[in-house]
């Protein structure tokens, strides 16, 4: 590969080619010149003096060795210190920092080592957190199952159909923690292909509320995405123009829709009511979606957070009557679809509730 023209090479760096006042370099071509003119500079006393030549020779290598080890010390010494980071960095501990402060070519580097572990310290603390949070999500599901299960073995409740529907519904939540966590995996290895074709936006969507408003009714029966067993929130559709097409994958948009409406659905009051909107974007075929709730809404501060995985939100009392509190993975796999398709997906202003805004580019040009 050939290298581009020279440019700004990112945030707090310098183009190519920019010679810096302290940069090694720099400092090495002083070195030299110092060294050049403390020779000239005896040699010049010693004609003067007639001093003998071999003083001023050895006068001349001692001062430039302890100008050498002086500037040798000031490029080696924060390498120990880079590669002491660096050893605790490959042991797994992340905390440690590398605190040279410098306006050279190892400053850049031991920022570089910085910020390199500021990532990693992340990842290692999202693993852990990931682990915690399954593990504490299919708990739950579990135990309440292995409870009524006991019960039943032991005679104390009998097997009746209450009693296998509380089953029942604790089976269905586990199942659909496993499916959330198999879209996780899909969401991590990018496995999951792109079908995009036209369709019309008012039957499809009309679709998806529809069989979100069946999935209610039937006690949160399992299905790929969207899971609430609120009955008591009015679904509305407003779809502008009614004749109104665009150009996707269905099912990934059917993950986003699903989704956020099982989200807003959740967070909404009783009797409440989740506006779901649709308009046609800038783009041919674009589409832009949004979703409305009633709810509580997010506070500014968390807007950044939405989208990330097992965030649950800071809201007090977050969820609605009939709510498991879900696996805070809903909205990520939103994100997830619509990253897919090239789209945005964010939050909005809202006079009331959680706004939500879905742009999907349509017939442009979709990353591979």
């Amino acid at each position: 590969m050939t290298a581009g023209p020279a440019g700004p090479r990112g945030p707090g760096e310098e183009p190519w080619g920019t010679v810096r006042p302290f940069s090694i370099k720099t400092k090495l071509g002083a070195l030299v010149v110092v060294s050049v003119l403390i020779t000239t500079g005896l040699s010049m006393i010693a004609v003067h003096t007639k001093t003998e030549l071999r003083f001023i020779t050895v006068f001349s290598m001692i001062a430039t060795l302890l100008i050498t080890q002086f500037v040798a010390h000031s490029l080696t010494a924060p390498l120990d210190d880079m590669n002491a980071v660096a050893r605790s960095i490959s042991q797994g501990d992340y905390t440690r920092r590398v605190r040279e402060h410098r306006r050279d070519e190892l400053g850049d580097l031991a920022e570089t080592i910085n910020v390199m572990a500021d990532e990693l310290e992340a990842q290692d603390r999202q693993r852990k957190e990931l682990v915690a949070n399954v593990s504490h999500e299919l708990r739950t599901p579990i135990a309440g199952l292995r409870a009524v299960l006991e019960n039943v073995v032991d005679g104390i409740a009998e097997p009746d159909t209450e009693t296998m529907r509380t089953a029942l519904k604790q089976t269905e939540r586990l199942g659909r923690l496993v499916e959330t966590l198999l879209d996780l995996s899909r969401l991590d290895n990018g496995v999951v292909p792109l079908r995009q074709r036209r369709f019309e936006v008012w039957p499809y969507l009309s679709g998806v509320l529809k069989e979100a408003n069946m999935v209610a009714g039937a006690r949160g029966l399992a299905s790929n995405s969207g899971s609430h067993t609120r009955t008591d929130v009015h679904l509305h559709l407003d779809v502008s123009p009614p004749e109104l097409t665009a150009h996707a994958d269905p099912e990934r948009i059917h993950q986003v829709v699903a989704n956020l409406i099982d989200n807003a659905v959740k967070h909404s009051p009783p009797h409440g009511r989740v506006t779901l909107k649709a308009r046609r974007g800038r783009q041919p075929e674009s589409l832009e979606l949004e979703v409305l709730d009633e709810g509580p809404g997010i506070p500014r501060s968390e807007w950044h957070r939405v989208f990330e995985r097992f965030n649950r939100g800071a809201v007090r009392r977050p969820h609605g009557p009939g709510s498991d509190g879900g696996t805070g993975l809903g909205l990520a796999i939103a994100r997830w679809a619509v990253d897919l398709h090239g789209g945005r997906i964010g939050v909005a202003e809202s006079e009331r509730g959680c706004r939500i805004i879905v742009t999907l580019p349509g017939l442009s040009s979709v990353p591979s």
